[in-house]
């Protein structure tokens, strides 16, 4: 494939994305969501910069083939130590390197990255150049409209001209501000109101760059109307993490003109079940994956039931598929033969 065809495939990808999630969206998840949507782009949790390079945590960077297209979210604000741990992400295999501009947790400000960066444009644009000078691959960056005090109709159009003159082609923008002090991360995610006008003048104000938005999307239908409005790509978090059938199982059909899909939940689950069977014949145990599937019967018959039996029996010493099996059956779905 072609390095045209390669952007073209992963800019048609990022028209749906499932956002990068701390503690959420880890290799188990995405490999669960990826049985659950084939088309839609699938972010690792933010792996830093410095973890990479100086504390040679590559071990982070694991994926498996079926999670394509698959993007890796960065952290961090030293050009070089970026550029390095881009070029780990290239060599990995990933389809594409985020930058994080976004995150206002105190762990993040302490390292100087995430949204306080949005304070250093000029800097984010030299860690743009650097990352895509290593890595030959796509280089996007996820940032807020404004930090703090900021006035974002002045800041994020100065701060993505300077990223798009690095040549950054394509950003997420989550429409809130980050307030660095005095609300926690949760709460960024809430309080601070959404502006998606703004967000829709940036596409206006910058034609040819590719801009999904993120930030209270509930629906596969809301993200529709985003899109229909003229938006490039839209991010979903939280709401594809609780629900992923309902937002993840009609997104090829809706988002990318995909035959109507015929799998039910059912049917992730069995096809889970190989997954599972060798993540614990390598020590692993069925927490670790089955925690993120708490929320895939969300809104049908039995949902209350299947969270019950994978919360309670899923977390035992020993505990393997047949508690999937058990879920099931509470669900009132038979035994497969």
């Amino acid at each position: 494939m072609t390095e045209k065809n390669e952007k073209l495939e992963i800019s048609t990808a990022s028209r749906l994305s499932v956002a990068p999630m701390m503690d959420w969206t880890d290799r188990h998840c995405r490999y669960f969501h990826r049985l659950i949507s084939g088309r839609a782009l699938l972010y690792t949790e933010m792996v830093t910069a410095p973890a990479l390079v100086r504390g040679g945590a590559l071990h982070l960077l694991d994926f498996k083939e079926e999670e394509h297209p698959v993007a890796l979210q960065l952290g961090g604000s030293d050009p070089r130590e970026l550029a390095q741990a881009a070029r780990f992400g290239a060599e990995r295999g990933y389809d594409e390197i985020n930058l994080n501009c976004g995150c206002p947790s105190d762990r993040v400000q302490s390292g100087t990255f995430g949204a306080v960066l949005m304070k250093s444009p000029a800097l984010v644009a030299d860690c743009v150049r650097a990352m895509r000078d290593a890595a030959d691959i796509d280089v996007t960056v996820k940032c807020r409209i404004g930090v703090d005090d900021q006035t974002p109709e002045d800041v994020l159009p100065e701060f993505l001209s300077q990223v798009v003159a690095a040549g950054c082609e394509r950003v997420t923008i989550h429409a809130r501000k980050a307030w660095l002090q005095g609300l926690s991360p949760k709460e960024n995610r809430d309080i601070p109101p959404l502006d998606y006008d703004l967000v829709q003048r940036m596409k206006m104000l910058f034609p040819n760059l590719h801009i999904s938005i993120n930030g209270g999307v509930e629906s596969i239908e809301d993200a529709v109307k985003l899109l229909e409005a003229g938006l490039d790509g839209v991010m979903v978090g939280r709401a594809a993490y609780h629900r992923p059938w309902d937002i993840l199982a009609r997104a090829d059909a809706l988002v990318y003109g995909d035959p109507p899909a015929t799998k039910d939940p059912a049917d992730i689950v069995h096809a889970m079940l190989p997954y599972i069977e060798a993540h614990l014949r390598a020590g692993g145990r069925l927490h670790q994956v089955t925690r993120h599937m708490l929320g895939l019967f969300h809104g049908r018959p039995g949902a209350r039931q299947w969270r019950r039996v994978l919360s309670e029996r899923g977390t035992a010493d020993g505990a393997g598929p047949e508690v999937l099996e058990a879920a099931l059956e509470a669900v009132g779905i038979a035994r497969a033969a």
